[in-house]
């Protein structure tokens, strides 16, 4: 599943290939005909993201429907240039213009909703480290009452939203913390640091469309270290690397089941 940073860079390339531009709107698997009728030749205008949310907004400012997008374990967005191919039967979402088109295919959601109804995602989802509204404060008091693991609490997407398991896993290994240790033993200082992190990290994520997580003196070149090869891309600490040394200390990077997601730590350097 894509983690929050994918989202917002596509909020990003909805906007440049068609942001202000009237667009063509179909939806060949047809799941999205009525809808895709509805939008057709009006412009996008806003697109944005919280957590793995994605809102497309067409039209004048008073029009109150969006495109509400969840992309799921399977979704997958894909953009060309003009002219756009023939459309295979599984685009449940396509736009198109004279320069750009884009194909939305399996995703776990992609339905027309009020403003009302986004509204009322926007609520029951925590603060979003790339979103300017974001309030670290009110993650905060979750994790500082909870017994569950910090682990778990980060995956939590009514905690904070748009980290996946990457993330977890990295910015747990970066700040030294157990992913065993409950929300209520983390510090307020603890998480103040973690969140700048994040903060920091995912805007990374967004510009450079990959994740990195090793600080400068631990990339290949600085460590004379062959580089990552994985279909992740991107330099990590522990992520998916099981059974494989530590950058830091040379122990040997640990993994178990958490949260329903494989876990990855060096219990070494993360001592309880």
């Amino acid at each position: 599943m894509p983690e929050g940073h994918t989202i917002h860079r596509l909020a990003q390339d909805y906007l440049a290939h068609f942001g202000g531009r009237k667009a063509h709107v179909t939806s060949p698997q047809g799941k999205f005909t009525d809808a895709a009728a509805l939008l057709d030749g009006t412009p996008l205008t806003t697109a944005e993201a919280h957590g793995k949310h994605l809102f497309l907004h067409f039209g004048d400012a008073d029009a109150e429907d969006w495109v509400h997008i969840h992309l799921g374990l399977f979704g997958k967005v894909g953009f060309g240039d003009a002219p756009a191919p023939p459309p295979t039967d599984t685009v449940r979402l396509r736009l198109r213009n004279d320069t750009s088109y884009v194909d939305l295919r399996g995703p776990t959601t992609c339905a027309l909703i009020t403003d009302g109804e986004k509204q009322a995602i926007h609520a029951r989802l925590g603060p979003d480290p790339l979103r300017p509204d974001a309030d670290p404060a009110v993650a905060y008091r979750r994790i500082s009452r909870s017994r569950t693991t910090i682990a778990a609490l980060l995956m939590d997407q009514k905690v904070i939203a748009g980290v996946g398991n990457v993330y977890r896993a990295e910015v747990l290994f970066r700040h030294r913390i157990d992913p065993y240790r409950a929300g209520k033993d983390i510090t307020a200082t603890q998480w103040e640091a973690m969140w700048a992190d994040l903060v920091d990290l995912m805007h990374d994520g967004v510009r450079n469309n990959r994740i990195d997580t090793v600080r400068p003196e631990h990339t290949p070149e600085a460590m004379g270290r062959p580089p990552r090869v994985d279909d992740h891309g991107g330099e990590v600490y522990v992520y998916r690397r099981a059974n494989l040394p530590c950058h830091i200390c040379g122990g040997e990077i640990r993994t178990a089941d958490l949260a329903a997601r494989n876990l990855f730590w060096c219990p070494t350097c993360q001592e309880t």
